[in-house]
């Protein structure tokens, strides 16, 4: 007697895990179900103001709402995101490994990129501008550049290509970082600093830089921005629907509006889905 005693009170016992861990099962089954376990991760650049920046409080930047609205499209809120920084010289490798499910970091659609993903959009058309003090007057053309000091980043192509093919006599200045042109072109060590104008125009609405600085407005290129995917992934048309939704709906434009009007960046219209502009 007291042996089966000892045995019933086991089965108790177990019956009693059992029907926790059944439970424990479903409540994560339940949870999963409604996105709480869902994740998605998406590339952006960590140090580009009003396009994609890291900052105490968060993310921010043109290029995160655009990402945070396309999110919202697939299927996941803003806490189910995973932000990934992903540098411009590691684009490519962090979609072919799997790192990221799509990136959106003023990623300029090109030929020599198409081979190795795709894109979605473009989503924004930039130009290489110029960024000058408010207060100058004197450049108003590619041909003005001429015997100015002409600021980029170290590594950076832009400034080499005004001086090769639009300015053959501009000085070139190499600073570490953007933050770095703009002291130097508040302090006029320089004259100019060159890249993307969305790029630009997010530097100049730094509260910093407020009123200090304004864009050439001289569209020395055309950068097509899109969103890169994994090549063949079935990502590229569901974020171009989500795109198209963003511009029908107003989101675009007050996106465009938060991140670059205190620069008075004069953008382009939204660009129509598949039209690269060369």
């Amino acid at each position: 007697m007291k042996l089966r005693k000892v045995t019933a009170a086991s089965a108790v016992v177990l019956a009693l895990t059992v029907t926790a861990t059944a439970c424990g099962s479903d409540d994560k089954k339940d949870s999963d179900s409604s996105g709480g376990g869902k994740k998605i991760t998406i590339g952006i650049k960590f140090d580009q103001p009003g396009i994609g920046q890291k900052t105490p409080q968060g993310y921010s930047g043109f290029d995160v709402d655009v990402a945070t609205y396309v999110a919202g499209k697939l299927g996941y809120k803003a806490d189910q995101i995973q932000w990934k920084e992903t540098k411009s010289a590691d684009r490519e490798n962090a979609l072919s490994r799997g790192d990221v499910d799509f990136i959106a970091a003023s990623y300029s659609i090109t030929p020599e990129r198409e081979k190795k993903v795709d894109f979605a959009g473009p989503y924004l058309l930039a130009h290489q501008d110029v960024l000058i003090r408010s207060d100058d007057t004197a450049i108003k053309s590619p041909s003005d550049l001429n015997s100015k000091k002409l600021c980029s980043v170290t590594g950076s192509t832009s400034a080499q290509n005004v001086h090769d093919k639009l300015a053959p006599k501009a000085q070139l200045q190499q600073y570490p970082t953007y933050s770095a042109c703009l002291t130097g072109l508040q302090s006029k060590a320089i004259d100019a600093l060159t890249t993307d104008d969305s790029i630009l125009a997010g530097y100049a609405s730094q509260a910093a830089f407020k009123g200090k600085f304004k864009l050439g407005g001289l569209k020395m290129t055309n950068e097509n921005y899109g969103i890169g995917v994994k090549k063949g992934s079935d990502l590229k048309a569901k974020i171009n629907t989500a795109l198209e939704a963003m511009v029908s709906d107003g989101s675009w434009k007050k996106a465009v509006d938060k991140n670059f009007g205190p620069a008075q960046y004069k953008n382009e219209p939204a660009p129509k889905i598949g039209n690269i502009v060369s």
